[in-house]
């Protein structure tokens, strides 16, 4: 735990103007960052005595070891540039809304030369139009086979459209009348576009114009008697109100806005956003976060508009926003708002009428949705941590093993050795910490001796991510260096610039998949790196019992154990990242040719080649004038092929298993489709 008086600015050397702080930890990892008005002012307040100071600051404050600063002009300038440093480093300390499920939007593909009406889920597109979200693609569904009778705009996908297009026969809907087919051409390109805006403005929220407009040509049909085309426009028109009934009025004047309401207690916080639009509600969402930094209401709503419109441009940022509490900060960040919507934007607290009482059920969805997820978290963590406590109980750990690493090695017959690891933080993957190796040390098949050079290397890396932070000089150990000769590699600018390093952090417990040989190694590896802070267990297939280094007899716990779980877990999830990893370096090795060593030799002249003389083998035996024959082939490039040829062995003549025969090449040279290529990957 840091002192925060060791790296406390000197007085007078902090700027009494606006900008955006960073603490940063040993590692120099950002863990928080903060704006303010006035860098003084604010960093003078985390400087305090310690016991004045709110528990979670206190925290982060004493893991914190550096603090820097940079100062810009304008309050607004602070804002974007606190969302764009906490979306870059991802701080441990910041307040991070977490969606708690992917929504689906209604989406229109603008940027297409006929636009198309999807369901889209993730991060939004360019020259998309997006509507909702939604709580249900099926909801999406029903309303777009709704508005389809008088939109008929493209549903289809790029290889139906080009599929019908080929063929000149459009798919179903365009015989039933529910898309205008511009795939044969029924309608032009500008044609269908418009039909698109209109559908976009539609689901904006403009209905009332529209279905006037279709009210008058109906009428106008009727006094013509065009009974049939009035009846269709009177189907349309009906089509239309039960789309629009599915998003009941709740606000009467036609308002767009965005209604944020936050549930809280102690510990975690709710979201809920209602997207209101034309007086409807066309979308909803919500977000939970741990409350890891001291914030109140107004702070967590402050939070959430960045997250929310941090994206976002014109008119996806509504006119209104209606909130819970305004931020600290009320006028930088409604002039962040107008700067992103290209015009004024009203950010304020509704007092009365159907806005308040609207508010009021954004707020019960928040508080309901706080409930809910601290019931489903609840169970999880309970069965999480009764799972490492009995893993510490087993092992006799002197505390609860909060980060694994486990480690596998994967082979096929000694080729192409790989080890793999993975991490379990709070017994929980952390696919980003998972890491690949390909063993160097020697040739051929040896577990032992390869877990022994993937530990060493691993604990290595993790010393000298130590040495450059002062926390290990190479008196305290053997050789830290990536290549185990002392060196350490340089500090780049990728791992200064406040992102966690790649091995940064130690394990409480090293796992591997295996029984006492490769629990030796591993032990074996971490005493001669001088590590024994570092506990080391392994388990074997065979009976799933647990292996302790320097023990005859190993743990045996009881099959319905939840630590049992979550390590036969750990370990079948680092089986299978070393099996996908050796997999895809074998069909990388078999894919290779003999033609691939050839300098300057692209994919065109290796086929060329290959179609002029039939097979790899027949090329071999060619001379060298018989390869400038080849078109675009000169004589230094033919000689570099023929000595690339040469020198690569035959490959063995491939072998009919059902009769066991050899199999010659036929008559122009090429061998049959399900035969064994030369270069060792199938012709199939």
């Amino acid at each position: 735990m840091a002192d925060p008086s060791s790296y406390r600015p000197k007085p007078g050397q902090i700027p009494d103007s606006p900008g955006v702080y960073r603490f940063r930890d040993e590692h120099r990892r950002v863990i928080y960052v903060g704006k303010a008005k006035s860098l003084r002012q604010r960093l003078a307040n985390y400087f305090q005595d310690l016991a004045s100071l709110h528990p979670r600051t206190r925290t982060m404050v004493t893991t914190a070891a550096s603090v820097e600063w940079t100062v810009v002009a304008t309050e607004v300038e602070a804002l974007q540039l606190e969302y764009s440093w906490i979306k870059e480093y991802d701080p441990r300390f910041n307040v991070k809304y977490r969606d708690d499920k992917s929504y689906p939007y209604l989406a229109v593909t603008m940027n297409e030369e006929f636009p198309r009406v999807q369901v889209m889920r993730g991060a939004k597109k360019k020259g998309v139009r997006y509507f909702g979200p939604y709580g249900h693609a099926w909801a999406i569904r029903e309303t777009v086979d709704l508005m389809l009778r008088v939109f008929p705009v493209r549903t289809c996908s790029a290889g139906v459209f080009k599929n019908a297009a080929r063929t000149g026969r459009p798919c179903l809907l365009g015989y039933i009348g529910k898309c205008s087919a511009p795939c044969v051409a029924r309608v032009t390109p500008q044609v269908h576009r418009e039909l698109a805006e209109d559908f976009c403005d539609f689901m904006a929220g403009r209905t009332g114009t529209y279905i006037r407009r279709l009210e008058k040509d109906m009428l106008t049909a009727a006094e013509e008697m065009e009974y049939e085309r009035a009846a269709r426009l009177r189907d349309d028109i009906e089509a239309l109100r039960r789309a629009m009934e599915k998003n009941a009025v709740v606000l009467a004047d036609a308002t767009d806005a965005d209604l944020i309401a936050v549930a809280e207690d102690e510990l975690e916080a709710a979201v809920q956003i209602f997207h209101v639009r034309g007086g409807r509600v066309r979308g909803q969402r919500g977000w939970v976060t741990d409350k890891v930094e001291a914030v109140d209401t107004a702070g967590l709503v402050e939070h959430a508009l960045q997250q929310l419109y941090g994206e976002e441009t014109g008119d996806a940022v509504p006119k209104e926003v209606l909130v819970p509490a305004l931020p600290d900060d009320l006028a930088a960040v409604t002039q962040w708002l107008g700067d992103r919507r290209g015009s004024a934007v009203s950010l304020r607290i509704p007092q009365r009428g159907d806005k308040k009482d609207l508010m009021e059920t954004v707020g019960r969805n928040a508080q309901q949705a706080l409930v809910l997820h601290k019931t489903k978290r609840a169970s999880d963590l309970t069965t999480r941590s009764r799972a490492l406590e009995e893993i510490a109980e087993a092992l006799e750990l002197d505390s609860a093993p909060l980060r694994i690493e486990c480690f596998d090695i994967s082979h096929l017959q000694g080729e192409d050795v790989v080890a793999s690891m993975v991490v379990f933080e709070d017994g929980l993957p952390r696919k980003s910490e998972y890491r690949r190796f390909q063993i160097r040390g020697f040739e051929g098949q040896d577990d032992v001796r390869s877990m022994h050079e993937v530990i060493s290397r691993r604990f290595k890396r993790y010393l000298a991510e130590k040495e450059k932070t002062g926390e290990w000089t190479a008196e305290d150990g053997l050789s830290a260096g990536p290549g185990g000769n002392g060196e350490v590699a340089p500090t780049t600018a990728a791992e200064e610039n406040g992102r966690p390093k790649r091995f940064a952090y130690p394990p409480q417990l090293v796992l591997v998949d295996g029984g006492q040989p490769q629990v030796a190694a591993a032990q074996r590896a971490l005493d001669e790196l001088g590590i024994d802070d570092v506990a080391v267990c392994g388990i074997a297939k065979r009976m799933e019992e647990v292996w302790l280094p320097g023990e005859d007899d190993p743990v045996v716990l009881p099959r319905s154990s939840e630590g049992l779980y979550l390590i036969q877990r750990v370990r079948d999830t680092a089986h299978d990242f070393a099996i996908r990893y050796q997999r895809s370096k074998r069909t990388k090795r078999l894919r290779t040719s003999p033609l691939d060593a050839v300098p300057g030799l692209g994919e065109t002249r290796k086929q060329a080649l290959i179609k002029h003389f039939g097979s790899v083998k027949r090329l071999r035996q060619a001379t060298i004038e018989q390869i400038c024959e080849v078109p675009g082939m000169g004589r230094k490039t033919a000689e570099s092929v023929a000595v690339a040829l040469a020198r690569a062995a035959p490959a063995a003549p491939a072998v009919n298993t059902a009769t066991g025969e050899i199999i010659e090449d036929d008559a122009d040279g090429r061998a049959p489709a399900a035969d064994i290529s030369e270069d060792g990957g199938s012709t199939e």
